[in-house]
């Protein structure tokens, strides 16, 4: 398994599913900028109720927009994770890693948009 690229493609590939998003969504990438890295750190995977044995894909860290109010302002921009190495982990070809990577990025905007885990399964990101 682990179907593995270069840092390099692996940025386009993360590219390509925002250039492929809905219109409605693609706004919202303005507001939230996208962080490419190896793997998620302890700290992160713990923020989520995971271990160093668990694979995280993406991690969207902010306040989502229907929780938002005027208290939030001057706080910490959101931001969404991408973890190259775990998204690489689960798939054996360069078709299912891109599959991934928009899975994954349109998962974690979904949290931006305030959707719970619940919702974005019944969407097909879970």
């Amino acid at each position: 398994m682990a179907y593995q690229v270069s840092k390099s493609k692996f940025a386009r590939l993360v590219e390509q599913a925002l250039a492929e998003l809905p219109p409605e969504f693609a706004a919202a990438i303005e507001e939230v900028p996208v962080d490419i890295r190896d793997r998620p750190t302890r700290e992160q995977l713990r923020s989520v109720g995971l271990t160093e044995d668990h694979l995280l894909m993406g991690l969207y860290r902010g306040i989502p927009r229907p929780e938002r109010s005027v208290e939030h302002s001057g706080r910490i921009p959101d931001v969404i994770y991408i973890f190259q190495e775990d998204c690489e982990e689960v798939c054996d070809s360069e078709e299912e890693l891109v599959r991934e990577v928009r899975t994954t990025v349109l998962h974690e905007l979904g949290h931006h948009f305030g959707l719970d885990e619940d919702d974005l399964q019944r969407l097909g990101y879970g």
